[in-house]
C-alpha cells in the first residue's frame, strides 16, 4: 500500500505537482491544507483536509507532506511551509517525475520537485525546498541553493552557482561559470552572461 502524502497549496502549481505525482507512483495523496479553501471541499479531486492552523493535527495523521506552493519573484511562503512542516518533523520527499532526469550523481534536497522532461546533470547540487520546473535544465556541477525555482524551460549552463531563494523566469539562459546571489530574481526570456548581485531583479535581455 502507498503512503499517504499531504499536500500544502492548492493553486496552479499544485496541478503540474499533482500530475508528476500521478505518473511517479509512489505515493497516494491525502489531500490538501490551504488558507484559502473551505476544509470539507475538493481542490483537483482531492479534499480539502484543513487550513494551516491544522498542520499539527494533520502532520500527526499524514507524516509525509509537500509544499505545493507556487513561487514566482519571493520564496517567502515555501520557506514559511518549510520551515513549519521542518519542525512539526514531517517528511518531506524528493519528487522526479519519471520523464525527467536526475544524475545518479546529482543531489537534490529534500522537498525538491524535479517536474516533467526537466534535466539535472552530472554532479549537480539542487538544494532544499526548489522547484526544476518542465523542461528546465540545470547542467553539470551547478550549484543551486535552498528555496530556488528554475522556471520552465529555463537553462542553467555548467558551473553556475545560485544562492538561496532565486528566482529564474521561464525561458531564461544562465552563462557558463557565473554567479547569482541570494534573493535575486531572473526575468524570463533574459540571457545572463555575467555575475548577478543578490537581491537584484534583472528583466533586461543581457547582463
Amino acid at each position: 500500500m502507498k503512503e499517504q502524502l499531504l499536500l500544502i497549496g492548492g493553486g496552479g502549481h499544485a496541478a503540474a505537482c499533482i500530475d508528476v505525482l500521478r505518473l511517479s507512483g509512489i505515493f497516494s495523496i491525502a489531500g490538501f491544507v490551504d488558507p484559502a479553501l473551505e476544509p470539507g471541499t475538493n481542490c483537483f479531486g482531492y479534499p480539502v483536509l484543513g487550513r494551516d492552523e491544522d498542520l499539527p493535527a494533520l502532520a500527526r495523521l499524514y507524516p509525509n507532506a509537500f509544499i505545493t506552493v507556487g513561487q514566482i519573484k519571493t520564496p517567502t511562503v515555501r520557506m514559511r511551509l518549510f520551515a513549519t512542516l521542518a519542525a512539526l518533523g514531517c517528511n518531506l520527499p524528493r519528487i522526479v517525475s519519471p520523464l525527467a532526469h536526475a544524475a545518479d550523481s546529482a543531489n537534490l534536497g529534500a522537498g525538491t520537485i524535479v517536474m516533467h522532461f526537466a534535466l539535472v546533470n552530472a554532479y549537480a547540487r539542487v538544494g532544499k525546498n526548489c522547484i526544476v520546473n518542465t523542461r528546465a535544465v540545470i547542467e553539470h556541477e551547478c550549484h543551486i541553493g535552498d528555496h530556488c525555482h528554475i522556471a520552465v524551460g529555463a537553462v542553467v549552463c555548467g558551473n553556475v552557482t545560485v544562492e538561496d531563494g532565486v528566482f529564474i523566469g521561464a525561458g531564461a539562459v544562465c552563462r557558463q561559470g557565473i554567479h547569482i546571489g541570494a534573493g535575486a530574481v531572473i526575468g524570463c526570456g533574459t540571457t545572463v552572461l555575467t555575475d548577478i548581485p543578490a537581491g537584484t531583479i534583472f528583466t533586461g535581455k543581457k547582463c
